[in-house]
Order: structure tokens, then sequence, then C-alpha cells
């Protein structure tokens, strides 16, 4: 069967450094995000990445298009979702409908993914799902309710697939980012700081394929990943 990698949730950043290099890695890339202009001049530049338009707040969708990935590239054995908003308020200031998208898309999104891509996955001898997070994951800090409230729930979720979905061979791991991913945006924001201070988001996707290739017998669950000066 082909290689086949599906990156959910694909922008200028970790989302492009796992379709780069997993692509590098000979595999056939399903990249899904809402810009089709921004998945179209990727899929341009990087050998093997399709484009898929989709909405990861909608579950419908979410199931047609992996319908679709299997039909027209084969089975998927890796799965990242790297979808994840967030909104940065209190719990005051933060609405009901606040909550609601961050769970949306952070917890909604990855059961129809998952449910979507099993059947596909159960397909390999192994395969993997890569979830990437946040440190609110662990910890709420005053200004993240909704946020961290989403990540925390969806921290849980995945431990409770990597526990059933183990025994099956298949590698269920969180990606815990601890930091400020290397963007333009983020460069503007913080424009005085050294270029050790941000998360190269080539590296980040060094450390996923990594634990694509980790033996049965060894398997991370958690991996937490920041610049060797942050405060944690």
């Amino acid at each position: 069967m082909n290689k086949v990698c599906v990156v959910m949730g694909v922008g200028p950043g970790n989302g492009e450094a796992f379709v780069r290099r997993f692509s590098a890695e000979g595999f056939q890339v399903a990249m899904l995000a809402r810009s089709q202009d921004y998945l179209k001049q990727l899929e341009q530049s990087v050998t093997g990445a399709r484009a898929f338009v989709c909405d990861m707040m909608e579950p419908e969708q979410i199931t047609a298009v992996l319908a679709a990935v299997e039909s027209e590239l084969g089975p998927v054995s890796v799965m990242m979702y790297n979808a994840g908003g967030g909104v940065f308020k209190n719990v005051e200031e933060a609405s009901l409908e606040d909550f609601e998208a961050n769970w949306r898309i952070n917890v909604q999104g990855l059961v129809a993914a998952t449910k979507a891509a099993l059947p596909q996955l159960r397909q390999h001898e192994t395969a993997s799902i890569i979830i990437t997070s946040a440190s609110a994951a662990t910890r709420g800090r005053a200004n993240t309710a909704p946020f961290a409230s989403a990540k925390a729930a969806q921290r849980s979720l995945v431990q409770s697939m990597a526990r059933q979905l183990g025994p099956e061979k298949i590698h269920v791991a969180n990606v815990v980012i601890d930091g400020v991913v290397d963007l333009p945006r983020t460069r503007e924001w913080l424009a005085g700081k050294p270029d050790d201070f941000f998360v190269k988001p080539a590296a980040v996707a060094d450390a996923v394929w990594n634990l694509c290739q980790q033996d049965p017998s060894a398997w991370t669950f958690e991996l937490d990943i920041r610049p060797f000066g942050e405060s944690w």
C-alpha cells in the first residue's frame, strides 16, 4: 500500500512543516484546512501533497473528506490532528459560545476524525495518531479559560484513545508544545525576541517523525517540546 499521511489543520507553521517532513520521507500527504488558496499554493511546492478543503468544526465534512483521501490516495497510516484554535479570555469575559467553539475544534473534531480514520488505520500492521497540544492542557491560566478547558478535555480524550488503541498497535501520542511557534505574526508581535526564543516548526516536525518511528515496545504517549530557555 502507499504510505499515506493526513495532516488536519495545515497552516504556515507546524502544519506545513509536518507536510514537508512526511513528504520528504516518501509519504503522500493529504492536507486539510479551510483555506483552499493556501493549500493549492502548498500543493504546488511539495511533492506528493494533496489539498482537501475541510472545516474541522464540521463532522460531516471530516467524514466525507477522509473517505475521499482513501479513495484517491489509499488508506491512511498516520493521522495528525493539528487543528486547535483558542479563545483567550477569563471565565467572566468568555461567552458560552466561546467555550463551545473551543470544544468543537479541539474535542469534537478529533472525535470525528478518529472515527472516520480508524477503519483506514486498522488496515496497517502499525499506525499512528498524533495530536498537537499546548501547555494549556496541563495548566489553566486566568485568561485561558475556554482554551485550557478544551485542551484539558482533549488530553483526557487522547489518553482514552491511547489505552484503547495501543493493543491494536495504533500509537496515539500527545505533543505538548510549550512555547511560541516561529511564525511571521509571532515575530512581529515579539519583535525584540532572539531567534532561539521561538519554537521552530521544522524541529517540531522532526520530533513528530521520530515518534512515528518508535518501536511498539517503547512508545511515548506524551512528549513535551519547548525551547531550551523557556521558563517552566
